[in-house]
């Protein structure tokens, strides 16, 4: 399968999401920036309780992590649980269970009220290997314990290998557009203003906020960022979590598809549900995930995925493929709440780590509680999560994978031959140089474009990501079209043009 620009199967079929005009000046009660399950739940929520709320979205609704999710609402994700637990006290396991739970019976029943179709399915964590049987019965135990009505199985009866498993029954999959197109004309109905194709900023947490965007400036009483990793870089949230990219590829004529959502414990991580679209049944795998810009040839991740699925399943073949992006706290729960040094009035959330359709609702229940003074329970302890050794001990690992990235593009720079030199192929992107300047070169469409390969942010050296022809920062995970433009990430501003 060629490496194209890649749109998730959801965003291939849906309609336009209608919107509405930027008003330069206009003042809102509240001002949310991103339009993803996070950011339409709160903007529901806080709409229909009687404020006056503008939703601001730099591309179109649905277009990043959403868009491109697998869409699995379980309360069972693979391992993760285990992992939270090693990583936290048991009070903040046990708040992020009930979190999840929280967000999970609100998107259940939204999901009935507003008429969007949902499959009932039983969640799957497995080993691949004998090696991976640990893990299992690690998740199995840490869900009992923390009231999850998991069981164990052994090996599948599934056309994949698998060694033992745990499993949780009457969980959800679904199409997230069709939620978001739902969230969204629901929004609008209550009197909302959802504007797309608007990219904030910043903003100053003044009173009112004042938020700046590429259209100009709006104001409002509070302000949430709700945009993966936030785009203002008080309290270091792009420095206390890591970007990751994984890979999705949907298939037809598969022989056989099994019934059950399916995530793999041990590595290669593989993803595995199916997919119900006009009369016919699809079939999703996705996996290989990698810290952003840090994969030399990211298509290779791709064709690794459609020759698992052509072995495992006989007749499977892609019609579409794409990726996504997720943000891992060194704890491996979200970041919800007041942004430090927003003076109460602006909020944000983030760090999903891959469970976005439970955490970002429950991350917009908590958004809505902590704005009305009724912060739930389960936030309340979340809240007040303390940093153990083992997380900080990761994070210096982190930091540390930071700063050699951060080295490492710069020497390589330094060895790329010139710019005026390069004429990448078609679909390929080159680091090059002009003097000391970093220079990315690449040939999308038989267009050639040279800019500076430094991103925007901090500074780090982009590396050309072939599957979606991106450049891509290792640093924090800001990404760039071919010619420059941001894609999404902590960056809010293009790469430089130099031709």
């Amino acid at each position: 399968m060629p490496a194209t620009e890649a749109t998730s199967l959801w965003r291939q079929d849906a309609a336009p999401i209608a919107g509405d005009e930027f008003v330069p000046g206009a003042h809102y009660d509240d001002v949310i920036v991103g339009a993803g399950l996070s950011g339409l739940v709160t903007a529901l929520l806080l709409q229909r309780s009687g404020r006056r709320v503008l939703v601001l979205e730099a591309r179109e609704v649905g277009a990043v992590a959403t868009g491109s999710s697998t869409a699995k609402l379980s309360l069972l994700q693979g391992a993760h649980l285990s992992k939270i637990a090693a990583r936290n006290t048991p009070a903040v396991t046990q708040a992020y269970v009930a979190a999840n739970l929280a967000g999970f019976t609100w998107l259940v029943d939204y999901l009935r009220e507003a008429g969007v179709p949902v499959q009932r399915r039983t969640a799957y964590s497995y080993a691949q290997t004998p090696d991976g049987v640990p893990a299992v019965l690690r998740e199995h135990e840490t869900a009992r314990r923390f009231g999850l009505a998991t069981r164990l199985v052994g090996a599948l009866d599934t056309p994949f290998p698998s060694t033992a498993a745990v499993a949780l029954d009457d969980q959800a999959e679904f199409d997230p557009m069709a939620v978001l197109t739902a969230l969204a004309a629901d929004f609008r109905a209550a009197g909302g203003v959802l504007v797309q194709g608007v990219r904030a900023l910043g903003m100053r947490a003044s009173s009112p906020v004042r938020v700046r965007t590429c259209a100009g400036e709006v104001t409002g009483e509070r302000a949430y960022l709700l945009t993966g990793t936030p785009i203002l870089d008080r309290g270091l949230y792009f420095a206390k979590q890591v970007a990751l990219r994984s890979y999705a590829v949907a298939f037809r004529g598969a022989e056989s598809i099994p019934d059950g959502m399916y995530l793999s414990v041990d590595g290669p991580s593989r993803s595995i549900r199916d997919v119900e679209r006009d009369g016919e049944r699809l079939l999703l795998i996705g996996g290989n995930g990698h810290g952003v810009g840090r994969r030399a040839r990211t298509q290779e991740s791709v064709d690794d995925l459609i020759a698992w699925t052509r072995r495992s399943f006989p007749g499977a073949e892609p019609i579409a493929q794409w990726s996504a992006q997720d943000y891992e706290a060194f704890h491996r729960v979200p970041f919800v709440g007041w942004l430090p040094r927003g003076r109460g009035r602006i909020f944000f959330a983030s760090g999903y780590d891959k469970w976005g359709m439970t955490n970002a609702v429950q991350a917009a229940l908590t958004l809505v509680g902590d704005s009305r003074g009724e912060t739930p329970p389960w936030a309340k302890v979340l809240h007040r999560r303390p940093t153990l050794p083992r997380v900080m001990a990761e994070g210096a690992g982190a930091l540390a994978a930071v700063g050699a990235w951060y080295a490492r593009g710069y020497w390589s720079a330094l060895r790329a031959p010139r710019s005026v030199d390069v004429v990448p192929a078609e679909g390929e992107g080159l680091l090059a140089r002009d003097g000391l300047q970093p220079v990315a070169v690449s040939t999308v469409g038989g267009r050639r474009c040279a800019m500076s390969a430094v991103c925007p942010h901090l500074g780090g050296v982009v590396t050309w990501n072939d599957a979606e022809r991106s450049w891509d920062c290792p640093l924090h995970g800001s990404r760039f079209a071919a010619d420059g433009t941001v894609l999404e990430g902590p960056a809010t501003g293009p790469l430089a043009r130099l031709d």
